[in-house]
């Protein structure tokens, strides 16, 4: 039985989606791989029907963002999901080791691997943080413990996905992964990373990173509003805006959370108190981590 489905986000990126393609259509046993085209004007959807007739392929009217990886969770029907970017690509005994270890471990919810850097394959590098991760695990847990996915090198239980909502359309991109993460640790999943689940980026050129910048100061601001106990949002608001330069972009992105703040209040669910203490935790390695610091 397939264990496992391929669902890919794209939009504009088709040289990028076609090297992806081509690595995950190969893998081991043949799952089920499904790209959600946000809208893309550059013939990827052409390219995909053409190159790839078994693929199944989701032609989004607009760019909705995360929420695409949303439609496409809609259409699968096996018990874990891979995530993947269009430009990661997994090694091709990775999937299987991953889906290894949910099948070993009811209790996790996902997997997240060891990220190279392509074209030198050196190590992501938020790779020491992850490795070194101080938060306590049970003694099942086959890796260190997360309070967090990375949603391009990820493979997720539907199920817990499910439960969980889903990536929220209000944070559209950017760091969208943090809040889903959460609601996962509240509902009692665990997460992982696994060093021996290798995933290869190359980072798109086709990328505006301030935008990117923009999106991320917001979206964490938000999760840290919607989410945490008010002395920590506090703290963490003051570690993210420490870390942004003080320019226009960075004024914008605070506009914009300021801005969402009716909705927020609205929504607001203060996680459990030992996700809390943990997020607490990982506050010193956040700190001094260069991978997380808003200055694109």
């Amino acid at each position: 039985m397939t264990r496992y489905s391929v669902v890919i986000m794209t939009w504009n990126r088709c040289p990028e989606l076609l090297r992806t393609l081509e690595a995950m259509t190969g893998l081991p046993g043949g799952p089920p791989v499904i790209v959600a085209d946000n809208g893309s004007t550059d013939g990827t959807s052409a390219m995909v029907e053409e190159r790839f007739p078994r693929v199944v392929l989701l032609r989004l009217r607009e760019n909705l963002g995360a929420v695409a990886r949303n439609i496409a969770v809609r259409h699968v029907t096996t018990p874990y999901v891979l995530f993947c970017d269009d430009d990661t690509w997994w090694r091709p005994e990775a999937p299987d080791r991953a889906a290894d270890l949910l099948d070993a471990h009811p209790r996790l919810a996902s997997v997240t691997g060891l990220i190279l850097v392509e074209p030198d394959r050196t190590e992501d590098p938020l790779t020491a943080e992850l490795r070194r991760s101080p938060l306590p695990a049970p003694p099942w847990l086959p890796g260190p413990a997360l309070l967090g996915i990375l949603a391009g090198a990820s493979m997720l239980r539907v199920r817990a996905f499910r439960e969980a909502g889903g990536f929220s359309p209000r944070l559209w991109l950017g760091g969208e992964e943090e809040l889903l993460a959460l609601d996962l640790a509240a509902a009692d999943w665990w997460m992982c990373w696994a060093e021996q689940v290798v995933v290869h980026h190359a980072a798109s050129p086709a990328r505006d990173t301030r935008l990117r910048r923009r999106l991320g100061i917001r979206n964490t601001l938000w999760t840290a509003a919607l989410r945490l106990p008010w002395p920590d949002v506090l703290r963490h608001a003051r570690t993210v805006l420490g870390s942004a330069p003080l320019d226009r972009t960075t004024l914008a992105a605070v506009g914009d959370a300021m801005a969402g703040l009716p909705w927020v209040l609205r929504e607001r669910r203060v996680v459990p108190d030992h996700v809390a203490c943990g997020l607490r935790m990982l506050e010193g390695p956040r700190r001094a981590s260069s991978a997380r610091r808003y200055v694109g």
